[in-house]
């Protein structure tokens, strides 16, 4: 089986054909194993896997997806996953891509990724609690992968959240735990959706994200 047949099932929700898709994630592969021998950008015993452990894994968050959404926003992007597989399988005029990155060397890769393969991404090269919310639009879905906790997860997303926004996030064994310990302080509708590439893994969709109020 080819490596590109992992993203594959994903094909119906792209808005190009596949064919454009695969060369740009295989662009966007040799990007990253060029820049991974002087910047970690994924894991070291995933790289040889990158078709099936990360671009399938980023473009399963397209299943969740609505018709409406155009504004993303994906915080803590590192190497760019799960953003940059979902901004080339949904590069059109009508999507929109904010990533926010603090590391420098980090920042540099993910503007030369958008720029060679012609996304239309913006990079915020700050923390994520370094954005100002009033000056960024209100996303439709904001992402996370491998970023932090869920309970810290949703102090850094809730300035961004309006009404219809919905956070789709990448999470992992732990993630029962990581709901139980986030309740006490916030109030969200969350649904979780087994991971299509981790057995352990999951993706929750929040909903609603609110703090709770202090008696």
């Amino acid at each position: 089986m080819a490596d590109s047949d992992a993203i594959a099932p994903y094909a119906a929700h792209f808005t190009r054909p596949l064919a454009d898709v695969i060369a740009d994630l295989e662009s966007y592969a040799q990007l990253l194993r060029k820049w991974q021998a002087v910047q970690n950008l994924v894991s070291r015993e995933t790289l040889n896997a990158v078709w099936s452990r990360h671009f399938a894994d980023s473009l399963q968050v397209l299943k969740l997806l609505k018709t409406g959404d155009r504004a993303f926003l994906d915080l803590g992007s590192g190497g760019g996953l799960p953003a940059l597989p979902l901004a080339i399988a949904l590069k059109s005029p009508n999507h929109h891509f904010t990533l926010i990155e603090p590391n420098g060397r980090k920042v540099s890769f993910l503007r030369t990724v958008a720029r060679e393969l012609g996304l239309i991404v913006a990079v915020e090269g700050v923390r994520s609690d370094q954005v100002d919310s009033r000056e960024t639009p209100v996303p439709d879905v904001i992402t996370s992968r491998a970023l932090a906790g869920l309970p810290t997860l949703c102090g850094w997303m809730q300035p961004f959240f309006g009404p219809e926004t919905r956070a789709i996030l990448h999470k992992g064994r732990e993630h029962v735990e990581e709901l139980a310990e986030a309740v006490p302080h916030w109030d969200f509708n969350v649904v979780v959706t087994k991971s299509d590439t981790d057995a352990e893994g999951v993706l929750l969709t929040l909903t609603d994200l609110r703090a709770k109020t202090v008696s």
